[in-house]
């Protein structure tokens, strides 16, 4: 019976899908940024060393035939560490059913590929007219200082679908999706094996297992201690 009962957790959680996706990539060799490609002014959220987690909110919608992924969120990687692994998250409310799809492009790849440079061009335009004055000097002086502070880094940009993944009664909601609350994650690997934000995890299961191993080996000790003493009584009354 116990059993059968695991064997139904185990599907069940294998069933389960978390709010979750994720995506590595090796960070690529250093470019040299070609003036005319005006990154500053694309005015992108930026993710680096210095500014690994964001928290924001990401428009969605419906898949619909010209946008089967629903709609598309630039961002761009910066600071990183060429040969270097990265884990790239983004992780929002299971309230807001929603299907992300993550890709990462170089910037060579984008400027020479019709349909990335046109979806680039059109998100810049949309932030420009959203964004305020002091939004957008904000982001264009933290650019400036990591430009400054790194010379042998490299980046990309980073493509986000986000596709709303629910059904709802109510018209307001299938009409209007509203914006997804995320946190988008930088997540460089120690070793190109290990993910440096479950360095602390890690650490604590390895001292969980130290202080089980010696606490059952002193468990042991003392049932191995009360089951000798019972067979010596036990022999005792034999006699």
């Amino acid at each position: 019976m116990k059993s059968l009962a695991f064997a139904g957790l185990f599907i069940y959680l294998m069933l389960v899908a978390a709010n979750v996706e994720k995506t590595t990539f090796i960070a690529p060799e250093v470019l040299t940024v070609p003036q005319d490609a005006a990154i500053d002014n694309l005015l992108l959220q930026s993710l680096n060393p210095d500014n690994f987690s964001v928290k924001t909110y990401l428009n969605a919608s419906f898949p619909t035939p010209e946008q089967p992924k629903g709609l598309e969120t630039w961002a761009l990687l910066e600071g990183l560490i060429p040969g270097r692994r990265y884990e790239l998250r983004v992780c929002w409310l299971a309230t807001q059913p929603t299907t992300f799809w993550l890709y990462t492009h170089t910037l060579p790849e984008v400027f020479e590929t019709s349909e990335l440079i046109t979806s680039l061009s059109a998100y810049s335009f949309a932030r420009h007219d959203r964004l305020s004055k002091m939004e957008i000097e904000h982001l264009q002086s933290s650019r400036f200082k990591l430009k400054t502070a790194s010379t042998d880094s490299s980046m990309l940009l980073l493509r986000v679908h986000a596709a709303a993944d629910y059904f709802s009664l109510n018209e307001t909601l299938m009409k209007h999706v509203p914006p997804v609350h995320i946190d988008l994650i930088l997540d460089p690997y120690l070793l190109n094996i290990f993910p440096q934000s479950l360095l602390s995890t890690a650490g604590y299961i390895v001292v969980i297992a130290v202080v089980a191993w010696f606490l059952s080996a002193w468990i042991y000790q003392q049932l191995s201690f009360v089951v000798a003493k019972h067979k010596v009584s036990a022999g005792k009354k034999t006699d």
